[in-house]
């Protein structure tokens, strides 16, 4: 026996649209003026956010695609498109840090001078567009790993951007020309960082692992509090999407004083409210059953 529930999702797409059109015209104005004032930081900055642009158009993609419902061949629609969406949004920051940072320590052995003033201008305005940009997904970044995935990269660009500007007037003031590179080192390694938890639980979804803020035993003890379940197996905790849970297990009852709808719907219940999982399916055995499953699972 088993019930479904399923959640609405939020509707991203036009916080998406809007984001992704702010950041292709500051891409543009950011590599112009970049390539003007021979900033390293600046093209470098404008390259991120163009990658950006490409891991808001798959958070997009991923989004609109888990939208699709369910069909004969595809039993759980294209869900797990916004947990592949967060793994490639994640590789493709660590790129491209790593990109910029690789390109930083090269310019460090030739410093090139540039032009500070046009750099902080540019910049400033970058910090805003991307702050702007990280703030229309920081509430669904909470609960939706790909919607995180966007924000981190949003949230990230506003970063470098700051670092961007920082070096700019640190070199106006000094006249350093070192502070450009060095100051892209520092950002790439700080978002780097920031970025392998997005990786790390993404790869984790990915091989069917059990979302994070949901521990297997405590699951497992709480279904056995059920009035009428004596026992449980098979039970296994996954994600179907970044935003819903699944779960399955094998309940075992001997009770003759509770039947397998009151179980059922208390065990649902239970995994609602208590771990927000909504897509239960749950088989509920009888003793004796329940060891000729056990020895057939292991076998």
């Amino acid at each position: 026996m088993s019930e479904h529930h399923h959640h609405a999702p939020v509707q991203y797409s036009k916080l998406f649209a809007i984001g992704i059109g702010l950041n292709l015209v500051f891409v543009a104005v950011e590599a112009f003026y970049g390539w003007q004032a021979g900033s390293l930081a600046l093209l470098a900055d404008a390259g991120h956010n163009l990658s950006d642009v490409g891991g808001l158009l798959l958070a997009w993609a991923a989004y609109a695609a888990a939208k699709i419902k369910p069909s004969a061949t595809r039993t759980f629609g294209w869900r797990k498109g916004s947990i592949i969406a967060s793994f490639f949004n994640a590789i493709i920051l660590l790129v491209a840090m790593g990109s910029l940072g690789w390109e930083a320590i090269s310019r460090l052995n030739e410093p090139a001078v540039v032009d500070s003033k046009v750099v902080i201008v540019v910049a400033a305005i970058g910090i805003v567009i991307n702050s702007i940009t990280a703030w229309l997904f920081v509430s669904g970044s909470k609960k939706d790993l790909n919607i995180r995935g966007a924000f981190i990269h949003m949230a990230a660009d506003a970063l470098v951007s700051l670092g961007v500007v920082i070096s700019g007037l640190v070199s106006l003031w000094k006249g350093w020309t070192w502070v450009d590179p060095v100051s892209s080192i520092l950002i790439a390694l700080v978002i780097i960082i920031g970025t392998w938890s997005l990786f790390r639980q993404s790869l984790h979804l990915l091989f069917d692992g059990v979302p994070e803020g949901i521990e297997l035993q405590s699951v497992s003890n709480a279904l056995q509090t059920v009035p009428g379940v004596s026992g449980l197996h098979d039970l296994h905790i996954w994600a179907t999407s970044t935003t819903q849970v699944a779960l399955s297990v094998h309940l075992v009852s001997d009770s003759v004083t509770h039947n397998k709808v009151d179980i059922l719907k208390s065990a649902t219940t239970l995994l609602h409210d208590k771990f927000d999982i909504e897509h239960a399916t749950i088989q509920i055995e009888s003793l004796e059953y329940a060891s000729t499953c056990e020895l057939n699972t292991q076998g």
